[in-house]
């Protein structure tokens, strides 16, 4: 690795297609002229390579990226986000376009259209780098090489994808080697209209792209990074910080899946506006309205005070919803008997952050696992008071659907890996689930339910072949779901 990389001039790319080069889907770039290696920075056009239209020009699972991208390239302060080194380079053969649309970005149709356009097509493989900082260059020519009027310093220390993932998609591509998992990729075709509002269904699509090595788990990591803040739930519930405890506490129930969209500073969600003196701690709207109040203590005992501050306050900031709302109160330390007597008859569920925290970890583990409306039936049933016995119980049932779901998944994978079977029948799977030591009975049609929720688009772990019938499907294994 080196530092003191110079770089003197910039390639000229579609917008969609730089997009795809920084997240890992794409490798290479068309160009109109051989490239011997050579490094440059990476400058994004509005333009594409034809005059398709976006939908015919790129596939229809990167049609909404390259829409977005382009429509957002004006309003950029930034056109070079990143620099690349050309590996290696040579000409199409017209043969490919098939294979080789599959292995990138391009549709058929594009591919063709390009080559009607040139005599001659190249492929070039890039390694592409971030940038330490993003730059702007104002440019008046309009070449696919463009020179720069100052020259760059830039570092090969932030590749995009690791060697070992960048060395595979290029064998790949040389060898024309046909995608090893087409079914993940038609079900990002699925995905991509639902990632704009689904944060679920963004999650999925992210996995796939780590699981075909389009990303890398470092850019995973980088978006999950945010989530560090809930291993601290518990550890500031037991500290004197108030505040903060309520902060986390917010934006754990917002990653469970509540909202709210009052703007009352007494009474929200919001994790930068906090209710303050006179304000209740939180309050969710949506999709039943919640109220609570944190209090972050060990060393004290938590005195009835607490559970009677949220009874005056609910009712001062929500005089029409309070006596709907379900009630829970986050403290660490010891309840006073009196305490525990006013939640109780108050039916409140006083939780303490260890067990918050242990939700909020299986929701960021396992996306969209908290069903908010058994979490409801379960708050608001008995007993009251301290109600970390049956938060546990809920837990636990949770943990043991996805053990279950984990178990059939990982029966349809061993059965396709030892019987070269790539579809398999329901009642294949029924009787080789009788023989796997199962988690829990089930009956053929409960097992069919389930096997259809995981080939679900939003869930993607198999894939589903539809029969005549629900006992004539069949099923294939797409990705494990490890247990945590």
């Amino acid at each position: 690795m080196t530092d003191d990389i110079v770089i003197y001039k910039a390639l000229s790319l579609p917008a969609p297609d730089i997009e795809a080069l920084l997240e890992g889907r794409l490798i290479v770039a068309i160009s109109n002229n051989f490239i011997n290696r050579d490094k440059f920075a990476l400058y994004s056009t509005n333009t594409l390579m034809n005059s398709l239209a976006v939908e015919q020009y790129y596939h229809s699972n990167f049609v909404h990226l390259a829409q977005r991208t382009l429509t957002e390239l004006a309003a950029e302060k930034f056109n070079i986000k990143a620099w690349a080194k050309c590996e290696w380079c040579h000409d199409i053969n017209p043969q490919s376009i098939v294979t080789l649309s599959q292995l990138t970005i391009w549709t058929q149709q594009a591919l063709r259209h390009i080559f009607a356009l040139r005599k001659s097509v190249f492929l070039t493989y890039l390694r592409v780098y971030h940038l330490s900082e993003p730059i702007k260059i104002l440019v008046e020519e309009n070449n696919q090489f463009i020179a720069l009027h100052n020259s760059l310093t830039v570092s090969d220390t932030n590749p995009v994808l690791p060697d070992n993932i960048f060395a595979t998609r290029k064998r790949q591509l040389e060898k024309l080697e046909p995608p090893q998992h087409p079914e993940l990729e038609k079900l990002l075709d699925i995905l991509s209209p639902l990632t704009i509002n689904n944060p679920t269904a963004k999650q999925l699509q992210s996995d796939i792209h780590l699981f075909l090595g389009w990303s890398n788990q470092q850019t995973v990591n980088n978006i999950d990074s945010e989530l560090a803040w809930i291993k601290k739930i518990a550890e500031v519930g037991n500290s004197s910080d108030g505040n903060e405890f309520e902060r986390l506490v917010r934006k754990s129930f917002i990653k469970l899946g509540f909202s709210c969209s009052n703007t009352n500073p007494k009474a929200n969600l919001d994790p930068e506006k906090l209710g303050g003196a006179g304000g209740v701690d939180f309050y969710c709207e949506s999709p039943y309205p919640v109220v609570g109040e944190c209090k972050a203590t060990k060393s004290e005992k938590v005195p009835s005070g607490t559970p009677g501050q949220l009874i005056k306050l609910g009712h001062a900031h929500l005089p029409q919803i309070y006596d709907f709302c379900v009630k829970i109160i986050l403290a660490a330390g010891e309840l006073t008997k009196d305490a525990i007597l006013t939640a109780q008859n108050n039916q409140m569920n006083v939780i303490t952050p260890e067990i918050l925290e242990k939700l909020v970890k299986l929701q960021s583990n396992y996306q969209g696992c908290i069903n908010l409306f058994e979490l409801k039936q379960c708050l608001q049933q008995e007993p009251f008071g301290l109600a970390d016995d049956k938060i546990i119980g809920y837990i636990s049932k949770i943990e043991n659907n996805i053990k279950l779901r984990s178990h059939l998944i990982e029966i349809v994978k061993k059965h396709q890996e030892n019987t070269g079977d790539k579809y398999i029948e329901v009642a294949t799977l029924y009787g080789a689930y009788g023989y796997s030591n199962p988690p829990q009975p089930l009956n053929r049609q409960e097992m069919h339910e389930i096997l259809i929720e995981l080939s679900s688009p939003l869930t993607g772990y198999l894939g589903r072949i539809k029969g005549r019938d629900w006992n004539s499907d069949k099923f294939y294994f797409l990705r494990d779901l490890p247990i945590e």
